[in-house]
């Protein structure tokens, strides 16, 4: 530490004392110009330790930001998944809506000629209702979800995302990421948190230890002291002193034993944090690849079942619309082909959120960028957030 100073002082001193400066006045002033060096040797690492607990901490945090972006924008993507997905329910239903008022249409016709009775057109009718009755709820759903997208944007649900989305404007990426495990403790924001927290409570043994240490410091302090500020710099004015300094504790009824001792358990604390967010990483990797595996196959089950129950729904309405079928064969035809094109959506849907799981499970992407995604502040009068720091290239 480097120190400089200017002090003038205007000082009396007792008559009854000898007098200070050589003049031998009582009232003078005094100018005082120094400069004071203070450096603590360090022997046993202590400032070296200190500052690389604190750059640990600083890129703990730098990493819980990254962790932050990535949940924000898995978060982003299965927002707008599940948005097509809700879409895709609803374009069902409107189709079966259609079909379902067009059979209801023959059924009438039917009627008027005497070629069906007023049951199967009352069953016909609530089977209408029924379907209609499940579209508020899809579309219910789906307002909220645009309200999320616009808050997970940054605006107001008044603005609302500008992008619409459709399971048919979505695609699976065509390569998905292959890592092994010693690359995802690189990728993964929380692994590396969790690595940068270990070595800060690492780092905080070493400063604990070297406070148990002995500590050097010398001191130097140089300057000119006159009572005449004109010819403060005279050589004859000038002072100096150097000193060192070494400092043991001899008795502190065992403080810095006992913070040793917390600065250890602290360590074993963030190792056994540290294993555990490896393990669960690696265990979230394995799952949403089961996952995925398991998705294609549901997938492929569902769009065997809308297959199926499309041909028998056809069948059914071509026998009904001749009289060779009730209406019951129809409704449960209609009921099933309802619940297979939902499947289907479903079923697509889940197969992309997991694809986003994938992702994040392996990190997002974060290795391909040096510092963290921009960050960005509301306009409350616009309701539009604005970039405040520059993006970087990758993100």
């Amino acid at each position: 530490m480097v120190q400089a100073n200017f002090n003038p002082t205007y000082q009396r001193t007792s008559a009854a004392l000898s007098p200070i400066p050589a003049s031998g006045a009582n009232i003078f002033a005094l100018h005082t110009a120094q400069v004071e060096v203070s450096y603590t040797l360090d022997v046993w690492g202590l400032n070296r330790r200190t500052v690389e607990s604190l750059e640990a901490q600083a890129d703990a945090q730098r990493f819980q930001v990254e962790a932050a972006y990535l949940t924000l924008t898995a978060n982003v993507a299965v927002a707008a998944i599940t948005e097509a997905s809700l879409r895709g329910q609803i374009d069902a239903t409107n189709e079966l809506i259609s079909v379902n008022t067009k059979m209801l249409d023959v059924l009438h016709q039917q009627l008027e000629a005497g070629y069906a009775n007023r049951s199967e057109v009352a069953a016909q009718e609530a089977a209408l209702a029924q379907v209609k009755a499940t579209l508020p709820p899809l579309r219910k759903a789906l307002a909220q979800q645009r309200d999320l997208l616009a808050a997970l944007a940054g605006t107001f649900p008044s603005a609302g995302p500008r992008q619409t989305f459709t399971l048919a404007d979505l695609r699976l990426p065509t390569n998905l990421p292959v890592s092994v495990p010693s690359q995802l403790v690189e990728q993964r924001p929380d692994i590396r948190a969790a690595e940068e927290q270990l070595h800060a409570a690492s780092a905080q043994v070493g400063i604990a230890t070297a406070n148990m240490l002995p500590s050097f410091t010398i001191n130097a302090n140089a300057g000119f002291m006159s009572t005449a500020l004109a010819h403060l710099l005279a050589p004859q004015n000038l002072f100096w002193d150097l000193a060192g300094n070494a400092t043991q504790t001899i008795f502190d009824a065992g403080t810095l034993f006992h913070l040793l001792q917390g600065a250890k358990d602290t360590y074993n604390a963030a190792a056994w944090t540290y294993r555990g967010t490896v393990i669960g990483a690696v265990q979230n990797v394995a799952d949403v690849l089961r996952a995925l595996q398991n998705d294609a196959d549901a997938l492929r089950a569902a769009r065997d079942f809308e297959r199926a129950a499309k041909i028998s729904f056809d069948l059914a309405r071509q026998q009904m619309q001749t009289g060779n079928a009730n209406v019951l064969l129809l409704l449960n035809s209609q009921q099933t082909y309802l619940q297979a094109v939902i499947q289907v959506v479903q079923a697509r849907a889940a197969r992309l959120a997991d694809t986003v799981a994938l992702f994040q499970a392996l990190g997002g992407g974060w290795w391909n960028r040096l510092e963290p995604p921009p960050e960005k502040i509301l306009n409350v009068g616009t309701g539009e957030a604005v970039t405040v720091i520059e993006r970087p290239n990758g993100l």
